[in-house]
Parts: structure tokens; sequence; C-alpha cells
């Protein structure tokens, strides 16, 4: 259960930053839009947390972690993209971002599982 609760968690940190190295300029131009100091910088960190994090959390690899990195990253967004409460849809967008930073602080909490390089590595 463990490993399929990863695969599920890392499916929407891949598919964005798969997104955002697909299609720079339109993520570019939505940091720069929410006023984010070096969009430049920005953005790179972004692919790089998604992807890797995402990439990471499937193999079980320091989970506990790239767990806790993947759910600051996730509030973060929230508070940062998605407080315009007025529009239903991003209220729903900041609902999901904390309900996903929630279930990685139980990835956090309780570790990778048995299926996991954490687990191959002794470190569950």
């Amino acid at each position: 259960m463990p490993a399929a609760g990863r695969v599920m968690m890392s499916a929407i940190f891949l598919l964005s930053g798969v997104g955002k190295l697909a299609a720079p300029a339109a993520t570019l131009a939505m940091i720069k839009a929410a006023g984010l100091p070096l969009p430049e910088v920005s953005y790179a960190a972004a692919a790089f947390v998604e992807v890797a994090g995402g990439l990471l959390l499937v193999a079980g690899y320091r989970t506990r972690i790239v767990a806790l990195v993947l759910a600051a990253f996730s509030l973060a967004t929230a508070v940062t993209f998605h407080t315009a409460f007025a529009d239903q849809n991003q209220m729903i967008h900041f609902l999901k971002n904390v309900a996903m930073a929630g279930g990685l602080l139980q990835i956090a909490a309780f570790g990778a599982g048995s299926l996991s390089l954490d687990a191959r590595r002794g470190r569950v």
C-alpha cells in the first residue's frame, strides 16, 4: 500500500514538472504575474523539485526528506498562486495543495514502506 500511495502522490508532481519543462514561457509568465523574484530561478527550482521529487518519491529513496520538501513546496504553491478564494476553482486548487501536503506529511511520518529503496537500505 505505501508504494501505491507514493506513486499516486508523485503523479501530480511529475506531470506538473514535465509540463513546466515543455512550456517554459507559459510557466515563466505565471511566475512573473505572481510577482516572484528571479522568475527564471523560481522556474528552474520548481521544475527540479517536481521532477526530482516525484521520481525520488516513486523510488522510495530518502522518502521522509523528499516528502517534507514536497509538502513545503505544495504549501508554498498554495499560498503563492491559489489565494483568490472568490474564484471557486482557485479555492479548490488551494485545498488540493493543502490536502497533498497532508498526505506527504503522512509519508514523512510513516516512511516509504517495504517496496522502496529506503527499505533496501534498511531505512524504512
